[in-house]
């Protein structure tokens, strides 16, 4: 893994969140925590692009970042204006169904600026913030999926994006479970 990339990532993050946004840098430490756990097993080759996007994928909550209260965006632009690699840029933005929140807010060119990654590396790093609950402790995703909801209302576009990507969430989810159970524990699986 390049850790160079991954203390860049974290470093960056830690500065952004861990002082102005505390719960928040529970929830991004505990991501970040799934994703180094997982990556290398899955994907070696992008471990270290997943594993910094893990750092990074809630970056653009932070006040010093937020311009269009879009945080996949306004934290993709961050992550790329930080020279972060494509591949990181683009997992940020589009984390966790980002794509149905952008429809939801009117952004959909506004994320049409990143390219969208390969399903297989966005998989990991949306199970990795689907599995992780605020305070940074593991969840189950579909417990995840209510707490989500419940903290925003019904006319809140994140929670008519979360309602309406929901099932592709548990998808994503399910189909690094189904990973995690056929790569032996230790075992290292090129991309």
């Amino acid at each position: 893994m390049n850790t160079d990339l991954v203390d860049r990532a974290r470093t960056l993050a830690s500065e952004r969140l861990a002082v102005a946004m505390p719960q928040r840098w529970a929830h991004v430490v505990g991501v970040a925590r799934t994703a180094s756990n997982i990556a290398p097993r899955l994907l070696a080759k992008d471990a270290d692009a997943i594993v910094a996007a893990a750092w990074l994928h809630d970056v653009g909550y932070a006040p010093s970042i937020a311009m269009t209260g879009f945080h996949p965006v306004d934290g993709a632009r961050f992550a790329k204006s930080a020279g972060m690699p494509a591949l990181v840029v683009s997992l940020i933005a589009h984390h966790s169904g980002a794509s149905a929140e952008a429809i939801e807010r009117g952004l959909d060119a506004e994320l049409a600026e990143f390219d969208r990654p390969p399903r297989d590396v966005l998989d990991v790093v949306t199970y990795a913030d689907m599995t992780t609950a605020p305070d940074g402790t593991p969840i189950e995703a579909n417990r995840r999926v209510s707490e989500i909801l419940s903290r925003y209302s019904r006319d809140d576009p994140v929670h008519a994006a979360v309602s309406r990507s929901s099932d592709e969430l548990l998808a994503a989810v399910a189909r690094i479970k189904d990973q995690l159970r056929l790569a032996p524990a230790g075992a290292i699986q090129p991309r």
